[in-house]
This record gives C-alpha cells, sequence and structure tokens, in this order.
C-alpha cells in the first residue's frame, strides 16, 4: 500500500508537513501535572530515547503520535513505510527490560530529573533483533554501529502506543521545533536542506550556498544548516563542541539566505534508510529540497574498512522517494580545492589539469594536536578556534 505524503507548497505558506498537519504532542501546562499523576510506572531514558521523545512530542516525526506499535514497527522493518503506507526510513520504538509493565499501563518517562512524557502502552512485544538489523540497515554485523547499538544498548522489550508531553529535555544547544523554524522561512519559497554531523568546514560551506544555485531550486530560496547534535558514533565531535562551532560560524558568515536550526536527532548511520528518515524530518521543519551527499550517514566496519552501503545508494533511494514526499533532491556536488581557482568540481578539475589540495580528516585532527597552523582553504579561522579551546 502506498500512501501519498504530498501536499504542494502553497504561495502564501511553507510547505505542509508529512500527513498535512503538524503533530504537537504537548500537554497544555494546566493539565500537565494531572497527565504526570495518572502515570503508575517510571522509565529513565537513554539519550537515544530522549530524542525520539521530543521529535515526537513537537512533531518532527509528523504524523507519528507515539511509538510505534508492533505491525507499525514490523512494517517499517520490512518495506520502510508504516502499516497505514506513509513512508517512514527506521522504527521509533520505547525500550525496556522491566517485566512488570504491562498493556495499558501508563508510563511516566524521565530523563535527568526530567518528566518528558506520559506513554500509554498499547502494546508490548519482543522483537526479532536480527530481521530489524538486517531490514533497517542491512547487516546483522555488528560491525555496523546501528546493529551493535540494538544489539547491546536497545533492551529486551518494544512498548508501543501514544505519547503526552510534559517538558522537552534541557540541552547545551537550543533545538527550534518545527513550528519556531517555520515561522521564520520564507512565504512560498524554496528551501534547501543541509545535514551535518560535524564541525561546517569551506567545503561544506561551499557545497550548501552553491545549492542555492541548482537548475531544480528558485531563485530566492534559501538553505537551512540544520546539523544533528543528538549521539552519533562514538569518535564524532560531541554535540556540546559541534554546537559552537556552528554558532561561531552563523555569527561570521551572516548570510540572509542562509537559516540555523539544531535537531535533536540520534544517528543510527544507516544510509539509505536514514536518507528517507532525515527528508521526512526536514519537510516536517518547512523544507522543499534535500541536499543528498555521496554515501550519506554511510558507515565501515571497523575489522574490513568495507563500506556496508554503496557509494550512491543513499542518493538513488532518497532520489526514488522525493516525489512521494513532494520534494526534490540535490546531489551533492563532489568540490575540490585547486591552487588555481580555488573551489570547483572534481569533473572541472580533471577537464582543466588543476592542482588539487587535499588534507583529510586524519591529518586535520593531527594539526590541530599539535598546534599547527591549518589552510584557512579547509577550515574557517572561527571553527578551528572553538575546537582548539575545548
Amino acid at each position: 500500500m502506498t500512501t501519498s505524503q504530498s501536499s504542494t507548497k502553497s504561495h502564501s505558506g511553507v510547505i505542509a508537513p508529512c500527513g498535512g498537519t503538524l503533530v504537537d504532542l504537548m500537554v497544555p501546562a494546566n493539565q500537565r501535572e494531572s497527565v504526570k499523576a495518572s502515570a503508575t510506572k517510571k522509565l529513565e531514558c537513554s539519550d537515544r530515547n530522549a530524542c525520539d521523545i521530543e521529535l515526537l512530542i513537537i512533531g518532527g516525526f509528523s504524523p507519528e503520535k507515539g511509538f510505534m506499535k508492533k505491525e507499525d514497527y514490523q512494517s517499517v522493518v520490512a518495506n520502510n513505510r508504516t502499516s497505514s503506507g506513509y513512508l517512514f526510513g527506521l522504527p521509533i520504538v520505547m525500550d525496556t527490560d522491566e517485566e512488570d509493565i504491562q498493556t495499558g499501563d501508563k508510563v511516566l518517562l524521565t530523563y535527568k530529573g526530567q518528566n518528558l512524557a506520559v506513554l500509554e502502552v498499547e502494546e508490548k512485544w519482543e522483537p526479532d533483533k536480527v530481521i530489524e538489523a538486517k531490514g533497517c540497515y542491512g547487516t546483522t554485523s555488528l560491525e555496523h554501529p546501528a546493529v551493535k547499538m540494538i544489539a547491546t544498548e536497545r533492551k529486551r522489550f518494544y512498548l508501543g502506543g501514544k505519547i503526552s508531553g510534559l517538558e522537552l529535555p534541557k540541552r547545551v544547544f537550543p533545538c527550534k521545533t518545527p513550528a519556531e523554524v517555520r515561522a521564520q522561512l520564507p512565504n512560498g519559497e524554496d528551501v534547501v536542506a543541509f545535514q551535518c554531523r560535524n564541525p561546517i568546514h569551506r567545503a561544506h560551506y561551499e557545497l550548501f550556498t552553491r545549492a542555492l544555485h541548482a537548475s531544480n531550486v528558485s531563485e530566492k530560496a534559501v538553505v537551512l544548516v540544520h546539523p544533528t547534535c543528538g549521539p552519533t558514533q562514538q569518535d564524532d565531535i560531541p554535540g556540546e563542541i559541534r554546537f559552537q562551532t556552528y554558532e561561531r560560524l552563523a555569527a561570521e558568515v551572516n548570510n540572509p539566505r542562509i537559516f540555523w536550526a539544531y535537531l535533536p536527532y540520534a544517528m543510527h548511520m544507516a544510509g539509505p534508510r536514514e536518507a528517507l528518515q532525515h527528508m521526512i524530518i526536514r519537510r516536517n521543519y518547512g523544507c522543499t529540497h534535500f541536499i543528498i551527499g555521496r554515501d550519506m550517514a554511510g558507515c565501515k566496519s571497523s575489522l574490513s574498512g568495507e563500506d556496508f552501503y554503496g557509494p550512491y545508494q543513499a542518493q538513488d533511494f532518497a532520489r526514488e522517494c522525493a516525489p512521494e514526499l513532494s520534494m526534490e533532491t540535490v546531489p551533492s556536488l563532489n568540490l575540490v580545492y585547486t591552487e588555481e581557482e580555488g573551489y570547483v568540481t572534481a569533473e572541472h578539475a580533471e577537464t582543466r589539469g588543476l592542482h588539487i589540495k587535499k588534507l583529510s580528516g586524519t591529518q586535520f585532527r593531527k594539526m590541530l594536536r599539535n598546534g599547527e597552523e591549518i589552510p584557512e582553504w579547509f577550515a574557517f579561522h572561527s571553527v578551528v578556534e572553538v575546537l582548539r579551546s575545548t
């Protein structure tokens, strides 16, 4: 079954969210104490759970209104669609080892001293995580970070049901809601989303500013730079530090066609499935276009070094799904820095025989540690200052 999530952009506003209405699960302030008091059980959330709860409450996962029940979970795992037919990249689940939590219970979901939401348990089941891993990530290898996560971090049982929001997690980096981002975007214009999980360097900046001139983007389009600030891979720079680099860079470039916001999302490194998940979320934030990079959200085996996904697998899958989401993809340009012409496409550099300058991530981190001068063509000085001060 295929259910259209399309609702084209109106010239009087931004594109409609998935399902047509932006979900808002936050309980009115005068009812929160009574909703909290209705809970008879309590669960402390992981960092990943907290990100999912926040995105459910604020509508980032619209049209979902709670943690998926078994039928939706199985449908998303098998077909990247809910049982009603909506596209969805990865299942949204609440996990627990608690055997005394049963169907019908109301569970207070807590996180670092906060009361985030009350979950009304409609279903509880023990998932087949081998099937989940193969369906969502295309592999059962524990060398894949998300396979390892569901096998070793996620608990034995999954709970499905509606949630009622009480408060959002307190974070070092302020995450605007979809409604807040939408209120800032220009009406009737294309909005190009740029996803990243690392500090932004010169090549990234060139990439998303040049996307404004793509052939399928309107003349007055804007870019939403929308980094994920939740848990990522173990060797990634922590979200609090990444946030500081983004804030410094946003102040430095001060471009009216670039909007900035931060996303409380926990990466899965799921390649094609994650590309779809990011597109759905960004449409809910008001975006019409999505920059899709080579090997987006990909990862490698820590033993063999082999990629889990093909270099264009995520791009192809996103392009296939985009029309149903009423979105368009903007392929990421393969940019290189040349001595003669600065940043150009790799194809242009090869055709002209230009001299390409390279600096690997490993070299960059070594230069940072050693206090060496970082070339300005590679990284903004403001970003380097933040990274060196932490």
